[in-house]
């Protein structure tokens, strides 16, 4: 029941990362395609930890977590620049 219920939600993220990427190429403002961009890297974040799911294997958590991280400060960066104050 439980591997069911792990396969329906790596569906349903890649779904949502069909949706979040037409979003950032399709995105009208700048604004829209970074938030898209947030989108497609938490999404990926959570599809990292299914693949640490799927395989046992942890390693694949401290990469998620960084990835994370790096991510959140590369969205900052990004929504600096927009600003105009980067």
């Amino acid at each position: 029941m439980a591997e069911t219920i792990m396969h329906i939600a790596t569906v349903i993220a890649m779904l949502a990362v069909l949706v979040a990427g037409a979003r950032f190429v399709l995105g009208p403002s700048a604004a829209d395609r970074t938030v898209a961009l947030d989108t497609l890297t938490i999404i990926s974040t959570s599809l990292i930890v299914f693949i640490a799911l799927y395989s046992g294997r942890t390693i694949y958590l401290d990469v998620a977590l960084v990835y994370g991280i790096l991510s959140f400060i590369g969205v900052i960066a990004v929504a600096r620049y927009l600003e105009g104050g980067l």
